[in-house]
């Protein structure tokens, strides 16, 4: 399996450092990163709105060793905020955030992530939209769910993110199914041990659909990101069943990945939302895509062996 080969490599300066220089780099990266400044992530959100499709803007960025790298990613999401009210996009566009961006690794970091985001979810209400925390690995995750309950009182609205191959997700699901609760399923994307973690993807898959299930039968706002042509439709299947409305739950799909199907889903009815990450500082992220399919793995190294 190349998947936790590659996640491991996510974590390697030396790795990280090979793959910045390879030549054929830039192409794959381009394919999932949609541009390194706002000016350039604008008209890509503008573009999806005219479309009828909604994003979630991530900035890219986790490896925050310093209180003033933190306190940056803020004013980075918060220069985004200023320009989504700027165009008027505000009600198009979401903001996705990982609170290790905003301090949760360092001394004290619970409270710093807490105190770096805040600002971010009151900007973002403000201009009529709203924040979804990202799920991390394992260890981080009873400081994120402990942020999002204590934003959720002042911002009901703010999202998270749970992951369907950790054992612990199906209790967290029913615990977070409630009215006014929004919850962005996903497989997970880190390595994590067998102790915590189905390590099969077929279990994986059974879990994600058990955990949709719950998020559909309760009172919340499922948000299923899928780029699985099976769990899609079971998703949806099962917001038949469960009585939804197509405006009840939406569909979120990354950036670069299956961008037809973005359309599909669109013109069908339902709400669909472009997972979108721009930035510098890629590089995680990027493994992360790679470790998730390896068809993008191929792609990879085709377009290094093109330009080398």
């Amino acid at each position: 399996m190349l998947g936790p080969v590659i996640l491991a490599a996510s974590r390697s300066d030396k790795m990280r450092r090979f793959i910045s220089a390879a030549p054929g780099t830039k192409q794959v990266v381009d394919r999932f990163i949609a541009g390194e400044t706002v000016d350039q992530v604008v008209p890509i959100v503008e573009d999806a709105a005219d479309k009828g499709l909604e994003v979630t803007l991530d900035v890219v960025g986790e490896d925050i060793t310093t209180p003033a790298q933190a306190e940056a990613a803020r004013d980075a999401y918060l220069a985004l905020i200023e320009r989504l009210k700027a165009l008027d996009l505000g009600p198009r566009a979401e903001m996705s955030v990982k609170l290790s961006m905003f301090g949760q690794a360092l001394e004290g970091g619970h409270e710093l992530a807490l105190a770096n985001v805040r600002p971010v979810v009151e900007a973002a209400a403000a201009i009529g939209t709203t924040v979804t925390l990202d799920a991390e690995d394992h260890t981080t995750l009873d400081s994120m769910f402990a942020i999002h309950e204590e934003l959720r009182k002042d911002f009901p609205q703010t999202g998270c993110v749970i992951q369907s191959y950790l054992f612990r997700t199906e209790d967290d699901a029913r615990r977070l199914a409630a009215a006014g609760s929004r919850v962005r399923i996903v497989k997970g994307a880190y390595k994590e041990p067998a102790s915590v973690a189905y390590q099969d993807k077929a279990e994986i898959d059974k879990a994600y659909v058990r955990i949709t299930r719950i998020l559909m039968e309760g009172e919340g706002y499922p948000m299923i990101g899928s780029h699985d042509p099976r769990l899609i439709a079971i998703a949806q299947e099962l917001g038949r069943q469960t009585g939804r409305k197509l405006d009840e739950y939406e569909f979120q799909m990354l950036y670069g990945i299956r961008s037809d199907e973005h359309i599909r889903l669109a013109a069908e009815g339902h709400r669909m939302r472009v997972y979108t990450a721009y930035g510098t500082d890629w590089y995680g992220y990027f493994m992360r895509r790679l470790a998730e399919k390896p068809a993008n793995l191929l792609f990879f190294g085709r377009s290094i062996l093109t330009k080398g």
